[in-house]
């Protein structure tokens, strides 16, 4: 089975976005892919502003990513756009850092106004990265999810089920595309 790289482009160490991205980082598991995961916040700050690819975190990370044969990449929208922090790490790789891979782009934001901010933002710097393919983005709006006294507390069924969706697609790409070339994949439900 291909191997995943689950990429949390969130600052905040307790963070939704960072949830729904381990609800898909599960769920690709429970289909018996090997799932690894990258929390952006967690590389040295400077370094990463500099693009230091000599720094051995830094280093490490770029490796991790080449390694995979798919990315999940997860992002809370701010200002209609993804973070920083995940542009950041973007800005780093090598400028075909995705050639060869599947990738799933997801977001979180509190506007339904954000829902094109994947699309419109993310995807062209997605595409100028050469991936084999890009999934369908999948945006989850801050009233699908529940909130408990520690924060994040799931996520409301309707939007469970569509994450759940979004992500069974990914896999059927990342699956189809790895056996081959030449399996159809239909990415869209037949009306």
């Amino acid at each position: 089975m291909p191997t995943i790289l689950a990429v949390s482009g969130s600052p905040s160490p307790v963070s939704s976005t960072h949830q729904v991205l381990t609800l898909a980082a599960d769920r690709l598991g429970a289909r018996g892919h090997r799932v690894e995961s990258l929390a952006v916040r967690t590389l040295p700050a400077a370094e990463l502003l500099r693009a230091d690819l000599d720094h051995p975190q830094l280093a490490d990370a770029a490796r991790q990513f080449a390694a995979a044969d798919a990315i999940v990449l997860a992002t809370p929208v701010y200002k209609a756009g993804c973070s920083g922090l995940l542009k950041s790490f973007l800005d780093l790789l090598p400028q075909f850092a995705l050639e060869g891979k599947v990738v799933l782009p997801l977001a979180t934001g509190g506007s339904l106004a954000h829902v094109l901010a994947l699309d419109y933002g993310l995807r062209p710097v997605l595409m100028s990265m050469k991936p084999r393919a890009v999934s369908e983005s999948f945006f989850v709006h801050a009233g699908g999810i529940r909130q408990g006294p520690g924060g994040f507390a799931g996520l409301e069924p309707g939007t469970g089920a569509l994450l759940h969706e979004a992500t069974d697609r990914f896999a059927e790409l990342v699956e189809a595309l790895a056996d081959g070339p030449a399996r159809t994949v239909r990415l869209v439900p037949a009306a």
